[in-house]
């Protein structure tokens, strides 16, 4: 086999999974088609948000149907990298295109209006509320990286298939959950979160990670024993593997909200901008 035919290989699923596929296959398509109609009309969705939105999809494609699900369940580092993906920069990456209005638009119109449809989304609004409380928020996000990291938990998950699946679910749903409350383009005057409220979250969420990502990091004792049960992938030694695990468990993802700290600031300047010239 050759290089490129070897590289290209790496691309195919390791284990197809029908719901991976069709989320990002629907989602894609149906944000292509409200781009297209959207275009139609003589609307501009310029090209950041289309390209931020593509690319949090490609990514979770990525990390879930290819080979690099593989290497997430032999070696602890490439699983937090798996779990970075899809709890920091995908839904990060999706939350900030705020693509609501062009998925809504590429819904077809029997889709959107067949009852059903209303009736599911009135009963998930009392739950999906809750989640949104920003306390509530703030503790999940959190919450549920220590929980599927205890050691107990994270060996079932990691040899059950079932379970594996729930945890890479929940990740990225939580993901979308916490992100599209910080990183929402509704203002605080349409009933949005405050911007300083955004940021006090932010700042919250990073201690907790940064603990564990150093007590990862700078453990001697090797905390999770199922990569040597399942056999790693690469020979590294398994001590090297943690340490990699928790640096990125640790540094890119308080650089995301560091980011996400930035990009809150600069539409506050710039409300605060257009209120002074037009106030």
């Amino acid at each position: 086999m050759g290089v490129i035919e070897q590289s290209l290989s790496y691309l195919q699923p390791w284990e197809f999974s029908p719901t991976w596929a069709l989320f990002c296959l629907v989602s894609a398509g149906l944000y292509i088609r409200g781009l297209v109609r959207c275009r139609h009309s003589g609307q501009r969705a310029g090209f950041w948000r289309p390209f931020s939105f593509l690319l949090g999809i490609a990514a979770i494609y990525t990390v879930s149907q290819t080979h690099f699900d593989y290497l997430a369940q032999y070696m602890f580092f490439v699983h937090r990298g798996q779990h970075l993906v899809l709890h920091h920069v995908a839904p990060f990456l999706i939350a900030l295109s705020a693509p609501l209005p062009l998925l809504i638009s590429g819904t077809p119109d029997r889709v959107k209006n067949f009852s059903g449809i209303t009736m599911v989304a009135q009963a998930l609004r009392p739950g999906y509320r809750l989640l949104q409380q920003p306390v509530i928020a703030a503790l999940l996000f959190v919450g549920l990286i220590y929980f599927w990291l205890t050691p107990q938990v994270h060996f079932d998950a990691m040899l059950s298939q079932y379970l594996y699946q729930l945890m890479n679910w929940s990740m990225l749903l939580d993901g979308l959950l916490f992100w599209w409350l910080i990183l929402a383009s509704r203002p605080p005057a349409q009933g949005g979160l405050s911007y300083g409220f955004r940021i006090t979250l932010l700042l919250a969420v990073v201690p907790p990670q940064m603990l564990l990502g150093a007590y990862l990091t700078f453990s001697n004792d090797i905390v999770f024993d199922v990569y040597a049960v399942c056999g790693r992938a690469w020979p590294l030694a398994p001590l090297t593997d943690q340490r990699l695990g928790g640096l990125i468990t640790w540094i890119p993802a308080t650089m995301m909200s560091v980011l996400a700290v930035l990009i809150i600031l600069g539409r506050l300047l710039g409300q605060r901008s257009t209120t002074y010239r037009y106030g």
